[in-house]
C-alpha cells in the first residue's frame, strides 16, 4: 500500500462516507415528511405503521403515491438514461446524476405514501452513485473502483439504519463476494463514518423495540432456533424467488402506467382491514416482536400499542355474527372455543393475515413496476412466522417468550432470501440492539435457514 492508495482510500472513509451519512440523513427526514403530508403520521417507536390513519385516507395515499411515481417512472424508463441496479453499478455501469436521484427520492416517496416495498435500495444507489464520481476525481483503475463503489453502496445502507457490520457485509458478502481484511476493513470504516453522520441527521433510535424479550438464553430456545429456521428456510426460498419473478416480470412499456396504480388500489384495499403491511415493513414486523404482550394471560389488557391495534382490528372485522338477541358473538365461540382458546385463535390469526398479506403486497407492488428493496419487507415476513410458531412454543416452553422466537425468525428468513447470513444477522441485530447473548440462538437460527434456503434455491 503506497502513499497514493493509502490517500485516496483515507478520503473515501472520511471524506465520502460523511457525504453519504448526510444523504441517507435527508433520505431519512424525506420519509417523515411525506408521510406526514400525505397520511398524517410519522413513523417511530410509539407509531411504526399508519394505525390511526383513517382507512379511507391510507387507501387514497397509497393509490396516488404508486400512480404519481408511475408517470415518473415511466418517463424516467423511456424518456431519458436508464439508473441501472447497484450490481451493475458496481460492475462498471455508468449511473447518472440527476436521473439517480430522482429514482432515490421516488423510492422514498412510495414508501412514505405507503407502498409495500423496502426503502433500502435508495441510499445504496446514491452511495454508488457518489461513489463514481469520487473515483473520477481520483482516477481510480476498474479493480479499485469497483471496490469504492461496492463500500459506498454499502455505507448507504448502513447509514440509513445505522447499521455499519450490516452496510459493510452487504458490500463484502453480496456485491463483492470477497471478504478481504482490506475490504472488510474499508468498508466497515466507510459504513461505520456514514452511520454517525446520518444519526446526527436523523437522530439516534433503536429500528425495532425488543423490550419484552427474555432475559435469559434457556436449552429450549436453541431448539425453538432449529424449528425456526427450518420454516425460515423454506419460506425465505419462496419469498426470494417471488421477487426474483416479480422483478423479472416487471412493465417494461406504457404498462406500468396502468399496473402501478392498480398496484396501490389493491395495496389500499388491503391495508383498510391490514393497516400494518404499509411501508417498509417496520409496523408488520413489530407486531412480531410485540406479540408476547399478548400473551400475557392471553388477554388484550396488558398489551403493546401495535399489537393491540392489529388485534383489535381483526377481532372487528371477523366478529360479525351476533345472537338471538342481538348482542354480537365472536365466531370462536360459535367454533366451541373458551375464551382464552379464542384469545389465542385471534393473535395467531393476525400473525397469519400479516404474514400473507404483506408478501401479496410488496410482490405486488414490485411486479407493477415499482423500485425498491426487500430487506425490510423480510424481516417482517420473518418476524411475523417466528411469532406464529413462538406463540405455540411459548405454550408448552413458557420460558421462552415470542419476541425472541420473532428475533430469530426476523434474521433467519431475511437470511434466505438474501442468501447473505451476515448481513442477515448483522442487521437484525443492529436495527433491534438486541443484548449479545442472543447471537447465539439467531445465530443457530440464520445457519439452519441459510443451508436450507440454499439446497432448496439449487433445485
Amino acid at each position: 500500500m503506497d502513499r497514493k492508495r493509502l490517500g485516496w482510500m483515507a478520503a473515501a472513509t472520511l471524506v465520502l462516507g460523511s457525504v453519504i451519512g448526510v444523504g441517507a440523513g435527508l433520505l431519512t427526514l424525506l420519509l417523515y415528511g411525506i408521510e406526514q403530508l400525505m397520511l398524517g403520521y410519522v413513523e417511530g417507536a410509539a407509531a411504526p405503521g399508519p394505525f390511526g390513519v383513517p382507512a379511507v385516507r391510507r387507501a387514497i395515499s397509497v393509490t396516488v403515491g404508486l400512480s404519481v411515481a408511475g408517470v415518473i417512472w415511466w418517463l424516467l424508463r423511456t424518456r431519458t438514461t436508464k439508473v441501472p441496479s447497484v450490481k451493475k453499478a458496481v460492475a462498471g455501469d455508468r449511473m447518472p446524476v440527476w436521473q439517480t436521484i430522482v429514482h432515490v427520492c421516488l423510492q422514498i416517496f412510495i414508501v412514505g405514501t405507503g407502498a409495500s416495498i423496502g426503502r433500502e435500495v435508495a441510499p445504496r444507489e446514491l452511495g454508488a452513485m457518489l461513489a463514481q464520481r469520487f473515483c473520477d476525481l481520483f482516477r481510480l483503475d476498474d479493480v479499485d473502483r469497483r471496490v469504492v463503489v461496492a463500500v459506498a453502496a454499502g455505507a448507504g445502507l448502513g447509514g440509513v439504519y445505522n447499521a455499519p457490520f450490516a452496510g459493510m457485509f452487504f458490500a463484502v458478502e453480496i456485491l463483492l463476494a470477497d471478504v478481504a481484511i482490506e475490504r472488510v476493513a474499508f468498508g466497515l470504516g466507510m459504513s461505520a463514518v456514514a452511520a454517525f453522520v446520518a444519526a446526527t441527521v436523523k437522530g439516534r433510535h433503536v429500528f425495532y423495540d425488543i423490550a419484552l424479550m427474555q432475559n435469559d438464553l434457556t436449552p429450549t430456545i436453541m431448539l425453538a432456533a432449529l424449528l425456526i429456521g427450518v420454516a425460515c428456510g423454506v419460506a425465505g426460498a419462496w419469498f426470494r424467488r417471488g421477487s426474483q419473478w416479480a422483478e423479472s416480470h416487471k412493465p417494461t412499456g406504457t404498462a406500468i402506467l396502468w399496473q402501478m396504480p392498480l398496484a396501490g388500489v389493491l395495496t389500499g384495499l388491503i391495508a383498510i382491514v391490514v393497516p400494518q403491511i404499509m411501508g417498509n415493513g417496520r409496523a408488520a414486523a413489530q407486531l412480531g416482536f410485540s406479540t408476547v404482550s399478548l400473551m400475557q394471560g392471553l388477554g388484550l389488557a396488558a398489551g403493546d400499542d401495535v399489537a393491540m391495534n392489529a388485534v383489535a382490528a381483526a377481532e372487528q372485522g371477523i366478529a360479525d355474527g351476533s345472537s338471538s338477541t342481538g348482542t354480537p358473538v365472536s365466531p370462536w365461540t360459535l367454533l366451541g372455543l373458551d375464551g382464552q382458546q379464542s384469545q389465542l385463535a385471534v393473535v395467531l390469526l393476525v400473525l397469519v393475515v400479516t404474514f400473507v398479506a404483506k408478501a401479496v403486497a410488496t410482490l405486488l407492488t414490485i411486479r407493477s413496476g415499482a423500485s425498491g428493496g426487500v430487506l425490510q419487507p423480510g424481516i417482517a415476513l420473518g418476524s411475523t412466522l417466528g411469532a406464529m410458531i413462538g406463540v405455540l412454543w411459548t405454550l408448552a416452553f413458557p420460558a421462552d417468550s415470542v419476541t425472541a422466537c420473532a428475533l430469530i425468525g426476523a434474521a433467519a428468513l431475511l437470511s434466505a432470501s438474501q442468501q447473505a447470513p451476515l448481513m442477515a444477522m448483522c442487521l437484525v441485530l443492529e436495527l433491534t440492539a438486541a443484548p449479545s447473548a442472543f447471537y447465539v440462538p439467531v445465530g443457530l437460527g440464520v445457519a439452519v435457514s441459510a443451508f436450507l434456503s440454499r439446497q432448496l434455491l439449487r433445485k
